[in-house]
């Protein structure tokens, strides 16, 4: 019996957001250890979700809210 994936559904869509770059809590969950921008295919973000993103995640880092390293 095969075994299928269950579709991950994008998080932004589902809870009818809209990414911001100043919500610093939810960028977090969006990179991983080392603050690099996880893909679209590993955290279910559409496309459209996924550019947007990263610009914020960008500008996040620009303005010193997010760190541009771990440390």
């Amino acid at each position: 019996m095969p075994t299928t994936k269950k579709q991950k559904e994008c998080y932004f869509c589902v809870n009818n957001l809209e990414v911001d770059y100043k919500d610093t809590r939810t960028l977090r969950k969006f990179v991983n250890f080392y603050m690099k921008i996880l893909p679209g295919n590993r955290t279910g973000v559409c496309s459209w979700h996924q550019r947007k993103l990263a610009t914020a995640i960008k500008r996040s880092r620009i303005m010193a809210l997010l760190s541009p390293t771990h440390k």
